[in-house]
């Protein structure tokens, strides 16, 4: 019987290289690869075990902007189909991690919070309108 496993999460983006900075400067991703694939510049980009591709503009194409991660106390609210976020789990004190993204000018949707006894988790606002929740492992 074949197996799935992981590949890659694909990121539209306006701007792929001041995204693929973004990954790299405020998480420590790596720039795997640039090229040009169907007219669009795109980028990969490795972040904790995970391919993130970051695609530009094809030719004719006119994206619309998603909603970013509604503030949690307006979850009921929230009114979009599709992904919602992406999580990466955090080994280590979150609060302090969160302390250090924000002085690298990190913004978060989020703070971070006790979601249940032993978990923290936050939402940090990455470019795009793409909403990356952190977990704090237990």
């Amino acid at each position: 019987m074949a197996e799935l496993s992981f590949d890659h999460i694909h990121l539209i983006s306006e701007d792929p290289d001041a995204t693929a900075g973004w990954y790299e400067t405020m998480l420590g991703a790596q720039i795997a690869g640039r090229y040009e694939l169907r007219g669009a510049p795109q980028i990969t980009v490795k972040l904790g075990g995970t391919n993130l591709l970051v695609r530009g503009r094809r030719s004719g194409e006119t994206p619309t902007g998603t909603s970013p991660m509604q503030q949690f106390a307006d979850f009921a609210s929230h009114n979009e189909w599709g992904t919602d976020h992406f999580g990466f789990t955090y080994r280590g004190d979150l609060y302090a991690y969160v302390e250090s993204l924000k002085a690298k000018g990190a913004e978060f949707s989020v703070e971070p919070y006790e979601f249940n006894p032993g978990t923290v988790i936050c939402y940090l606002a990455a470019p795009d309108n793409v909403s990356i929740e952190i977990v704090q492992a237990k």
